[in-house]
């Protein structure tokens, strides 16, 4: 639940209503469905930790902040088991400013009770990210063969995993796609099927931007004729790209599958496949996340790195970099080219 405002709205003419409706769908629009549901529970976590300090939150009062971020570090906060890392503290902190912004009284980041204690959280707290395992190619093959090629829900996910693979997909943009353009109202992209490939118009973090997927060396490993055996045996020709199997797992429903499934789906197929088997199972389990897919393209794809970095729709070099978990860290060595 968000803050909200003592201050009584002006009453506004039919037109005008039909225009603050508007205005309110492209307020929205401003940001994914996954990040206002973050925020809103970084509102809540806060404004129940003020309620047990006996203190207001519809006031962004910097020091009260401060306060807070800094019984998030310490795992004091409400609900806590533990301390929040830098990261969680980092969002919670963009939640409330988001917050405070929609009520029309920004937070004063940059006020010392909130800027000097969070530049010593980060000091104090601070670690290098955690990264997913990468799916590479030769895994993905493997898990691949963990799902059943009979059911429609086993063709579904080949679709999901491949196309995500190849695509260099968040698991966000997968289950975001329609079948073609401006079908559904919470799409955020769609597929054209070319006779070389398919392009994935995509409106990503930075903007709009088009991804070419080639079709595979095999059959059995084609983006392209993995979504198109999805589609028709679903009889999909409208709407949401990625749905619910239902009626016995008979039918393609209506509905959208949420980003969860595409987590869920890379992690139980790893751990199918034995991927990464030196591990223990626990540690295996938390290895594998959507982003494994994402990371394993960058992996893989044995091109130049501007070709990786386009592709992932990066705006720089190093960012690609950090997806890249198998790549010659030494191949330029600056260390022999100063003659030592």
């Amino acid at each position: 639940m968000l803050p909200q405002t003592d201050e009584q709205p002006t009453p506004l003419s039919s037109h005008l209503e039909g225009l603050a409706a508007r205005a309110r769908d492209y307020a929205e629009a401003a940001s994914s469905a996954n990040t206002r549901r973050a925020y809103a529970a970084d509102w809540r976590h806060f404004a129940s930790w003020c309620r047990r300090q006996g203190l207001e939150d519809f006031r962004p009062d910097p020091q009260v902040v401060g306060l807070y971020i800094t019984a998030c570090a310490s795992g004091a906060a409400a609900g806590d088991r533990k301390p929040n890392s830098v990261a969680t503290i980092e969002r919670r902190l963009s939640a409330l400013n988001w917050a405070y912004a929609q009520r029309g009284t920004p937070l004063d980041r940059k006020d010392r009770h909130i800027a000097t204690v969070l530049a010593g959280i980060r000091n104090s707290h601070g670690r290098p990210p955690v990264q997913k395992e990468a799916v590479l190619g030769e895994d993905l093959v493997v898990m691949l063969e963990t799902l059943d090629r009979g059911t429609l829900r086993g063709l579904r996910d080949r679709a999901i995993l491949l196309l995500g693979f190849a695509g260099g997909l968040r698991r966000s943009e997968i289950v975001s796609l329609d079948v073609g353009k401006d079908q559904t109202r919470d799409g955020r992209g769609w597929v054209e099927i070319l006779e070389d490939g398919m392009l994935v118009n995509l409106r990503g973090k930075t903007g709009w931007r088009e991804i070419e997927i080639g079709r595979g060396s095999a059959d059995l490993t084609c983006p392209v004729i993995a979504l198109q055996i999805w589609l028709s045996l679903g009889r999909i020709d409208h709407g949401p790209l990625f749905r619910r199997v239902t009626g016995q797992g008979k039918e393609a429903g209506p509905d959208r599958l949420t980003d969860q499934h595409v987590a869920r789906l890379v992690k139980q197929c790893a751990m199918a496949a034995g991927i990464r088997g030196d591990l223990p199972e626990g540690e295996r389990e938390r290895r594998f996340a959507g982003h494994s897919l994402r990371a394993g393209l960058a992996s893989s794809a044995e091109v130049d790195e501007r070709y990786v970095q386009k592709h992932l729709g990066h705006a720089s070099a190093e960012m690609t970099r950090r997806y890249q978990r198998r790549r010659d860290r030494f191949r330029v060595n600056l260390t022999k080219a100063a003659g030592l």
